[in-house]
């Protein structure tokens, strides 16, 4: 059984909570299923909106799914979160992943492509 696998029979047995969405969005991010890790990703910035990890990986999961301008949109939440939190590091991170998207959505506008 995956870890993906393990993770989504503790979710069937509840309780839904952001820590465990979060590790769901990780472990597809890391199979590449992107639609589904952001599909956890964003239930768990819902179920805690001050978990500056899950809002992190939430804008990295867009931006690998080249979809730059939500990426832009969630990391723009999860860096006031961080801030919020005196998460320095978390805010510092997801600036870097900031301007990715901001590249990434330049060129696709440049190019014309999705």
């Amino acid at each position: 059984m995956t870890a993906a696998a393990n993770l989504e029979a503790l979710l069937a047995k509840g309780p839904d909570t952001a820590l465990l969405r979060y590790s769901l969005g990780n472990e597809y991010l890391k199979q590449g299923d992107l639609d589904r890790a952001i599909a956890h990703l964003a239930i768990a910035t819902r179920l805690d909106p001050r978990y500056s990890a899950a809002w992190k990986l939430h804008g990295k999961a867009l931006q690998a799914a080249r979809r730059p301008d939500e990426a832009i949109a969630i990391l723009d939440q999860g860096i006031q979160v961080a801030e919020e939190r005196g998460d320095i590091q978390a805010a510092k991170e997801m600036r870097v992943f900031r301007q990715r998207a901001l590249k990434q959505l330049d060129a696709a506008q440049r190019t014309g492509s999705p």
